[in-house]
């Protein structure tokens, strides 16, 4: 489903919009951890449906 990747890389540039934008200055480091877990999953997702194809 296209659902899931669009999905995870919202969550990963809202993750990274508080990590490296200074937002959340005390949260920066679980917002890096939210961020490199979300692009992982959005390539994983984006492989998989490849794969599918």
């Amino acid at each position: 489903m296209v659902i899931y990747p669009i999905v995870f890389f919202i969550v990963a540039a809202v993750s990274a919009g508080f990590a490296f934008g200074g937002v959340a200055s005390e949260t920066e480091t679980i917002a890096k951890a939210v961020f490199n877990v979300f692009v992982i999953l959005f390539a994983l997702a984006l492989d998989y449906r490849r794969r599918q194809r």
